[in-house]
């Protein structure tokens, strides 16, 4: 008994490509998936060195008052602090919600900019020393949090692209739709 290969060759040099192609397609995306999985790290990496230099009350930036001359004075220690607050509920709030939907978001560096916006206030509202920990916490908290969630996604993410190529490397076929 000969298999639908050996009587159409064309059509068995089609499959064999498409499969090919396939597991191209599949492996790049399980390689991008892992790059992606450790930019929540980075981010909480970048903050922490941040952190250190905000704990050193940002020795390489001019003066509070140098500052407060050209540009005004800041809000007041307690504004920020609300701000921060807000801040804080709202940024988890979305990455549980992202979590929990299942969505792509790539990057939480933009975390880290709103933190160090909130230690740079503190800094020229030279209430830094008494609110360091707040904001330490707070990015420690909501950078956390994203971290796990984009590598929770990236993981999920992976066993699934790996599953299908298996199927394609054991069938030559497409993966079935879930």
């Amino acid at each position: 008994m000969t298999n639908r290969a050996e009587k159409h060759p064309a059509e068995a040099s089609k499959i064999s490509d498409s499969a090919t192609i396939l597991r191209t397609e599949l492996t790049q995306e399980i390689n991008r998936l892992n790059r992606l999985s450790s930019r929540g790290t980075l981010a909480l990496a970048l903050f922490l060195v941040i952190s250190m230099a905000a704990w050193w009350s940002f020795p390489f930036l001019p003066a509070p008052d140098t500052v407060i001359v050209v540009l005004g004075r800041p809000p007041s220690a307690r504004i920020i602090s609300i701000v921060l607050l807000i801040y804080t509920f709202s940024a988890l709030i979305l990455s549980l919600s992202r979590m929990a939907t299942g969505l792509e978001h790539r990057s939480s560096f933009g975390h880290v900019g709103y933190l160090t916006a909130f230690f740079l206030f503190y800094y020229f509202g030279k209430s830094l020393e008494e609110n360091y920990w707040a904001v330490f916490g707070a990015g420690i908290t909501i950078l956390g949090v994203e971290s796990y969630r984009i590598w929770s996604y990236c993981a999920e993410g992976m066993a699934k692209k790996r599953e299908d190529l298996e199927y394609v490397v054991r069938t030559g076929r497409t993966p079935p739709e879930e």
